[in-house]
């Protein structure tokens, strides 16, 4: 532009625009942000009303957040996350403000709780998975065929997969039962969901369709070794084992298919011969034999707290043997879906009862926090304000300390970013 102008006078214009009055607030949104992710934190300040950018704090100490609001009386909302230094700093500086925890920290803290207890069970995360895993499951075009086994090989497993599935349809429908009972009388669909823990989205889905879902293993693809596998048994059953050879056998046939398709049902075939698995001597980790690796606790998270009907298969029988094996866990995982529930449908009157039974579970330590902090978690089932424009105000101060890195202290980032709001 021409303008004769030094750096010195640039930097002095743009911390003189960090000086202006702030307006009155009322609502107040609290978060932090980091200088030095894991080391040194600051605080961020907006005005929820407005949604906009108020001030900066150079850290997150309770003194630094009391002294600032006793400098702006007014304040009748402080919307913030659990941090017990904001907590403290709120109840400090603005006694008579309502604080309303953040709801999406809520459900972040409930999901970490949930994990912590998973953390706890790994023997039966383990076992759960190897259970699932020997599940019988839909067989692919090649990879999974099997020649028919023997009555005395299968009767034992399927009746196995019969009584757990059976019974797991059995408290579908008592679920189900449930919900139309409700909606008989007269229930919003909403009421129903809150009442019995089940996704709004699936009560819907439900009494659409009448019943309860029925999920069943999905019946075996046709195979190329589909003719020839009537003599593909009589020769196992005659001793020949290997693969190599009754797959020149089958060549001789006519059977245009690959070695890997009938090696592929040889594998299959020992797996379910017991006298097979007990052979001594150096034993190769075959698929039946190796362990399964059970989900990690954060992934287990997710699959105890989603519908049943978005999972495979596998997820779905790990889930109802994890569940089996550790009533524990059973109860976390339920407590934990209930107050996911809460917070998303903002409904207080279930709060009192989750929480006592949250305290006699082993959430216990989750549910005493949730104590110490009860009147911020009631008026976030309550109040509209959240955190969450914050965190977007958070991403854009990230974004100038980014552009500014090694070059500025905290005046003239404050500066920047109140010249931004």
């Amino acid at each position: 532009m021409g303008m004769p102008i030094s750096r010195t006078t640039l930097l002095h214009r743009v911390r003189a625009g960090g000086t202006k009055p702030i307006p009155p607030v009322t609502v107040l949104g609290v978060d932090d942000w980091a200088w030095r992710k894991g080391h040194r934190y600051g605080t961020i300040l907006c005005d929820l009303e407005r949604r906009r950018v108020i001030d900066l704090l150079p850290d997150r100490s309770a003194d630094t957040l009391a002294a600032w609001l006793m400098m702006h009386p007014g304040i009748s909302v402080v919307a913030r996350d659990r941090a017990g230094a904001y907590a403290e700093g709120a109840a400090r500086g603005a006694p008579e403000a309502i604080q309303v925890a953040d709801r999406w920290h809520l459900l972040r803290n409930a999901s970490d709780a949930l994990r912590g207890v998973l953390e706890h069970h790994h023997r039966d995360l383990r076992e759960a998975a190897q259970t699932a895993a020997l599940k019988p499951e839909p067989l692919t075009l090649e990879e999974n065929n099997s020649g028919p086994a023997t009555a005395s090989e299968t009767e034992r497993p399927l009746r196995a997969a019969e009584r757990r599935s059976r019974a797991a349809q059995e408290r579908r429908d008592a679920r189900f039962a449930e919900v139309a009972r409700l909606r008989e009388q007269g229930m919003a669909l909403k009421a129903i969901a809150r009442t019995t823990g089940i996704e709004r989205k699936t009560v819907r889905r439900w009494l659409r369709a009448g019943h309860a879902p029925t999920w069943r293993h999905a019946a075996r693809a046709t195979s190329i070794l589909d003719p020839y596998r009537a003599h593909l048994e009589e020769r196992w059953q005659a001793g020949c084992h290997n693969g190599a050879a009754l797959w020149r056998d089958l060549k001789g046939q006519g059977f245009a298919g690959q070695y890997s398709v009938v090696r592929n049902w040889a594998m299959q075939r020992r797996r379910e011969d017991p006298s097979l698995r007990k052979s001594t001597g150096p034993r190769r980790h075959s698929a039946a034999t190796r362990v399964t690796e059970p989900p990690t606790p954060r992934r287990a998270v997710r699959l105890l707290t989603v519908d049943l009907d978005v999972l495979s298969e596998e997820d779905r029988q790990f889930v109802v043997s994890l569940r089996d094996r550790s009533p524990a866990i059973a109860t976390a995982a339920d407590l934990i879906s209930r107050f996911t529930t809460m917070v998303k449908d903002k409904t207080p009157t279930m709060f009192d009862g989750w929480l006592r039974e949250a305290e006699a579970s082993a959430l216990g330590p989750f549910a005493a926090g949730i104590r110490r902090d009860e009147d911020a978690v009631r008026a976030a089932l309550t109040e509209p304000w959240s955190s969450g424009q914050v965190e977007g105000h958070v991403n854009r101060l990230k974004v100038i300390k980014r552009d500014m890195y090694g070059r500025a202290g905290f005046d003239l980032l404050r500066s920047r970013v109140l010249a931004h709001a």
